[in-house]
Order: C-alpha cells, then structure tokens, then sequence
C-alpha cells in the first residue's frame, strides 16, 4: 500500500488529473485546512470535487483532520501550530485511520496547494507521521515525477547541512530535528480573531 501526495500548486485542472491518472490515483484526500483558492478557483472544494468526479476520481475533504491550521487551541504553543501536538492530537489520529482504511481500498493522494513537499505540511507533518509508522509514501513533483519520502528527506537533510553522521543523534533523530527547524518556518500563526473561526 502506497500513500502519494501532491499539490494542485498552479497546474491547469486538466494537466493536474492528467497527473493523477499517470500515477494510477483512484481518490483524492485533500488536507487543507480551508479547501478554497483565491488564485486558483478550479481547486475549491466543490469545483474540484466535480472535476475528479468527471474522470472518475473520488474526493474526500480530511482538512478538519489532518490540516495544519486545526480548529483546536490545544495544537498551538506560543499562538505557533505545533505539528507534534497536532500529530497527537486525536482529530488526526482519526484522520490517519481513516486514511489508511480508505488505502486498504483506493490508491489515495493527499492533496495541499505547495508545489514543493517540502515546503507544506502534506511531507513534513501527514507524510513524516505516516513514514514513522512504517507506510509508504511517495511524493509526486510538479514535473509529474515521484519521489519517495525517503528521498524527499535526504533533500531536507541537504538543505540544512545535516547529512553527515552524528555522534549523537541518530539518523531518525536528524530528521526529526530538520523536519521540526522546516516547521518552524512554516507553520501557521494564529492572528487576533483566528481562535474564532
């Protein structure tokens, strides 16, 4: 069982299917936390949900879930989303035996709107979770190419000058400190009114 995840980034309606379809995807689980796009109305919620369905292709909304924007004040430290209060959170863990109950069925993709796995929560925190319970995942790129999480680590590893071994972090543990050093640059800031929404 594989779990992909992708992100509708600036991609046509028709080339982002044509994506899913070369990649055998059978369902979408779109975790954003508000499935909406200003810049790119064919990936609301609703115009997407037709699209997919016009080729076939089953869509399900998991951003309560699995978002990194959670309703929840219990996920956030210092007004900060904390992807690890989110991961415990019971909200995503219903999220993920969901998930993998529906990939036990469907050849699922997780969706986000970043072009870059690195760069979203859909790898860093939903793919990081899964890996660590021994899941397979795999990232498809804008180019229409995959890359195994594994992989897409090894870049983050790069990216942060954490390659080499550590005498005394394991190699789990290097990952973990560049996963948590990528979070902190990317994780949603609660602003005045958001506790609200």
């Amino acid at each position: 069982m594989t779990i992909f995840t992708i992100g509708h980034s600036d991609h046509s309606p028709d080339d982002f299917v044509e994506l899913l379809l070369r990649h055998g995807i059978e369902a979408v689980a779109d975790i954003r936390s508000a499935p909406f796009s200003r810049r790119f109305p064919a990936f609301n919620k609703e115009s997407l949900r037709s699209i997919l369905a016009k080729r076939g292709i089953a869509y399900v909304f998991l951003g309560k879930e699995l978002g990194a924007r959670p309703a929840d004040p219990s996920c956030y430290r210092d007004g900060r989303a904390d992807f690890d209060l989110i991961a415990g959170s019971e909200a995503f863990r219903n999220g993920i035996a969901r998930l993998l109950k529906g990939a036990s069925r469907m050849r699922i993709v997780l969706l986000c709107a970043e072009k870059e796995p690195l760069h979203c929560h859909r790898c860093i925190l939903a793919g990081r979770v899964l890996a660590e319970q021994g899941e397979d995942v795999v990232h498809i790129l804008a180019d229409g190419s995959a890359e195994r999480h594994e992989e897409t680590m090894q870049r983050l590893l790069e990216l942060y000058g954490k390659t080499e071994d550590d005498l005394f972090l394991s190699p789990q543990e290097r990952v973990r400190l560049v996963c948590e050093m990528q979070e902190k640059k990317m994780a949603h800031m609660l602003k005045n009114g958001d506790e609200d929404e």
